[in-house]
């Protein structure tokens, strides 16, 4: 039995190139790719989903440094992917903390925060 996956729906961070423009990666770009996002695939499923939307939501933004106010600006998008959440800025707040540990950004100041390139 086969299944679709929607490429769309996958984020950025979740896509490693290995060919681009018809000819391949180098081998130690993508492995050092694998390894930057391989702590998201080891969360559990049901963090995962947070962990991979605010992700998504930084990278919406635009930047590589951001502030937690204008992530916040984008609460009532997080509250319609997870309706049966009524916490949701401190589960943003507890996700930028994986974020972090996972080694994905990090905290620059109260509030302040830089996403790793």
């Amino acid at each position: 039995m086969g299944c679709n996956i929607l490429l769309s729906g996958i984020p950025e961070d979740g896509k490693i190139a290995i060919v681009s423009s018809g000819m391949p990666e180098p081998e130690e770009q993508v492995r050092r790719e694998f390894e930057r996002v391989r702590g998201l695939a080891e969360l559990p499923p049901s963090l995962r989903g947070w962990t991979v939307d605010v992700l998504s939501a930084i990278r919406r933004l635009g930047k590589s440094q951001f502030f937690l106010q204008e992530l916040y600006q984008l609460e009532t998008e997080l509250q319609a992917a997870h309706p049966r959440n009524r916490n949701v800025r401190p589960k943003i707040r507890q996700q930028l903390q994986v974020l972090r540990d996972l080694k994905i950004l990090d905290f620059t100041d109260r509030g302040a925060y830089r996403l790793r390139s």
